[in-house]
């Protein structure tokens, strides 16, 4: 791959410098116009061209559609390290600072009162992205954004590959493969999402807890990432198709370095540069159907098979 990148880019002189000067110190273009003695227009060229050949490269490999088989395998990770059965995946958004694009108006100004885009992100348990979707308007709700998704498509019809329901381990409760979020989420057939509200039952504190448990890879991924690319620590100063291009760059970056340094523990603790989406809470769409499967995860969670010693210590 690192051969791929550098044959590409061999004719252009400053490529790697300028790169990983801007992505890793969070410098913006002025400051790489001084340093380098480039030219600002110039600068631009070099950081387009560099992050498209990036992500014409590692997209595959960052980002493959995966099989049956893998699914299962991301599955079993949270079994293993969370104790979450049957899932796929931990989802989130995230915004991104941006300046404001030109006749943009308010689409992009969030409810934290700047301009951003939405970074959507699904994380396995090894804090590697599955899927980003990258660009939406900072006024918009992490549900809106994932509805309106290429993988919400594919998801709702059927054509992800996705496994069969299984029983829950050490049961015979038949329990389908499902995706986790936050509050943000609208609870589905393929979307788990905690309980609302502030005063739950005990079986609901501990269903909560333990998703949360779960879905904090996902907060670790994208802290991992920040941490590691310091461009996220404050607004991006770029047209926004660039800003879009530096963000997909970044992710598929994180991927592959995840898969060839691993973890890093220290990299988990923060996030930074990040802001949570806004939550739009529980919606009229839920089914019984969905409640009476979270109702049943639930239950699992409070049994002598599916419980863990230690969670009603954090409820």
């Amino acid at each position: 791959m690192v051969k791929s990148v550098k044959y590409t880019l061999s004719n252009t002189r400053h490529t790697y410098p300028t790169l990983k000067t801007y992505l890793g110190s969070g410098c913006d273009q002025i400051d790489l116009h001084l340093t380098y003695r480039i030219g600002h227009s110039t600068i631009g060229k070099i950081l387009r061209r560099v992050c498209g050949v990036i992500w014409e490269v590692l997209r595959a490999e960052s980002f493959p559609e995966l099989n049956e088989e893998q699914w299962i395998d991301i599955a079993e990770g949270f079994q293993n390290y969370s104790q979450f059965p049957n899932c796929l995946g931990a989802i989130d958004g995230k915004h991104v600072r941006i300046r404001k694009p030109k006749m943009s108006g308010s689409l992009f100004y969030n409810y934290k009162n700047y301009f951003s885009i939405v970074l959507l992100g699904i994380v396995d348990v090894n804090y590697k992205f599955i899927y980003i979707d990258i660009g939406a308007f900072g006024k918009e709700s992490d549900s809106t954004i994932f509805e309106k998704t290429n993988f919400y498509k594919t998801l709702e019809n059927n054509t992800l590959n996705i496994p069969k329901s299984r029983p829950l381990p050490g049961t015979n409760i038949i329990m389908p493969y499902t995706f986790i979020g936050d509050e943000a989420f609208s609870l589905s057939s393929n979307i788990m999402r905690p309980y609302s509200g502030k005063v739950l039952s005990h079986k609901k504190r501990v269903f909560n807890y333990r998703l949360s448990r779960a879905r904090r890879h996902v907060e670790s991924g994208f802290g991992i990432m920040s941490n590691k690319w310091k461009i996220f620590h404050k607004p991006i100063n770029a047209n926004l198709d660039l800003a879009i291009s530096v963000v997909k760059t970044c992710c598929s970056l994180h991927n592959y370095v995840r898969v060839r340094d691993g973890i890093n523990i220290q990299d988990v603790m923060s996030v930074t540069g990040f802001v949570d989406t806004e939550q739009d809470g529980e919606t009229t769409r839920t089914t019984n159907q969905y409640i009476h499967t979270r109702n049943k995860l639930a239950d699992y969670f409070v049994s002598d098979i599916g419980s863990v010693p230690w969670q009603d210590k954090y409820i």
